[in-house]
């Protein structure tokens, strides 16, 4: 019996979009910028976790949100040390 696997072709949602302009605007900062971006996530994520213990806070979604950003920072991070991921001097080279 055959199984089906989704298409990889599916419909942009508000959601893949927004999560897409939020990459590029991680993929367009300079390595310098990308790891102060990625300090300035990490002091606010400590921020609203303090905030969430004292119960001044319930916003789970930015939490999540945020930690989302972490990961796409330091993968960005990662892929550039590697040199998968292209700089934005490489960037700008080829267009």
């Amino acid at each position: 019996m055959a199984t089906k696997t989704k298409s990889a072709s599916r419909p942009a949602t508000a959601y893949t979009v927004r999560e897409n302009q939020a990459a590029e605007k991680l993929r367009n900062l300079g390595d310098a910028e990308l790891q102060h971006r990625e300090r300035e996530m990490n002091d606010q994520l400590f921020r609203l976790k303090f905030q969430l213990k004292m119960g001044q806070t319930e916003s789970l979604k930015k939490l999540r949100g945020l930690r989302k950003d972490i990961a796409r920072a330091k993968t960005l991070g990662r892929g550039r040390a590697l040199g998968i991921e292209p700089t934005t001097e490489q960037r700008a080279e080829k267009r």
